[in-house]
C-alpha cells in the first residue's frame, strides 16, 4: 500500500495550527475558541477564493502546555466546580496548579486539516548547463502559499521552463481560474531541501492540483528535457561559513530574482540549497 503514496514515507495531508489572539496588549486575557475556529474558517474560505485547490479534511482543538503566572494565572479558569468545567467549551487558556505549586497554562489551539482537491503532480527538473534562468517567477498569496506566477514562452532563449511541461501545466491552471501552488521541494516542503549537487541531479516540484491529470499532459515530447538552476557555491555552514575559503564559487543571477545557495564541501555529495531573497509580489527564477 504503501506504493501508492506520491511521495515516499509522507502523506498528502496538509496542516494549520493558529493559536488563540490575545483580547489587549497585556495578553493577560484571550478570545475564546468560537474566535479561533472563526480565523480557520476565514483562512480556509480565503485561500479557495485566491485559487488554492485545497479542501478541509478535518478540524481539531490542540492543547499546549506553558507555565504562567501573575495576572495571566489569576484570569485563567480554575476548575474548582461544575460552573467552571461547563466555561472549558469556549475558553481558550484554562490553568491549574501542579503538585509542586507552579501555575500550569493550557493553551487551546485550533489544527486544521486540508489536502489537495486532486492530489499532487510532480514535474521533475532536470538541471543542465546553458540556460541562464529557469524561466518562471513566483509569488506568495496572503494566506502563505507560494505559486507559480509566470512561466517564460516557449521562444524565450535561455531558460528551461520551456522543456519541463512547466508552461502547460500553469497554461491549464489560468483556464481553470486556479494558482499552480507549490506543495513541495524535492520530498520537502517550499522551505528547502536537500539535494545532490554532483552531476547536476534532478530537482522535483510537486504543485497542488485541481485535477488529475497524467504526466504526458503537461509534458510535450518524448524525454523532456528540465530546467537549470544557477547557484550561489558556499563553503560549509558547520564550519562557520569562512568567506575566505578558496574554494568558495559564486556564480549570481543577473536582476533581483531570488538566488539558490548550495552549501557544503567540495569533496561531498551531500549537499543542500535553500531560496533566498525571495520578494513579494514577484521574484523570477
Amino acid at each position: 500500500m504503501r506504493d501508492l503514496l506520491q511521495v515516499a514515507g509522507a502523506s498528502g495531508f496538509l496542516s494549520l495550527l493558529l493559536l488563540p489572539r490575545a483580547t489587549d496588549e497585556t495578553q493577560t486575557k484571550f478570545h475564546s475558541l468560537e474566535d479561533t475556529l472563526a480565523r480557520a474558517e476565514s483562512w480556509l474560505m480565503s485561500s479557495q477564493m485566491s485559487g488554492v485547490p485545497i479542501v478541509p479534511m478535518n478540524v481539531q482543538t490542540e492543547a499546549l502546555l506553558t507555565k504562567i503566572c501573575g495576572d495571566v494565572a489569576s484570569s485563567t479558569v480554575n476548575m474548582n466546580s461544575l460552573g467552571d468545567l461547563a466555561n472549558m467549551a469556549t475558553v481558550s487558556l484554562y490553568g491549574f496548579e501542579d503538585y509542586h505549586g507552579v501555575d500550569i497554562g493550557v493553551v487551546r489551539a485550533i489544527r486544521l486539516w486540508y489536502a489537495p482537491f486532486a492530489g499532487e503532480m510532480a514535474l521533475e527538473i532536470k538541471l543542465q548547463p546553458g540556460d541562464t534562468r529557469l524561466g518562471f517567477a513566483i509569488s506568495r498569496t496572503e494566506e502563505g502559499f507560494i505559486y507559480v506566477s509566470s512561466v517564460a514562452e516557449e521562444s524565450t532563449p535561455g531558460v528551461a521552463s520551456t522543456r519541463s511541461g512547466l508552461l502547460e501545466l500553469y497554461r491549464r491552471a489560468r483556464r481553470a481560474s486556479k494558482l499552480l501552488v507549490v506543495s513541495r521541494v524535492g520530498d520537502d516542503k517550499p522551505s528547502g531541501c536537500r539535494c545532490t549537487a554532483k552531476g547536476l541531479r534532478p530537482v522535483t516540484l510537486h504543485f497542488l492540483m485541481w485535477e488529475r491529470l497524467p504526466p504526458a499532459a503537461v509534458i510535450r515530447g518524448g524525454a523532456a528535457a528540465r530546467p537549470t538552476v544557477q547557484m550561489i557555491v558556499q563553503g560549509d555552514e558547520e564550519g562557520g561559513g569562512d568567506a575566505a575559503d578558496e574554494s568558495t564559487d559564486e556564480v549570481a543571477f543577473d536582476g533581483d530574482g531570488p538566488e539558490i545557495v548550495l552549501s557544503g564541501k567540495d569533496d561531498s555529495d551531500d549537499r543542500s540549497f535553500r531560496f533566498q531573497n525571495i520578494g513579494l509580489p514577484d521574484s523570477w527564477l
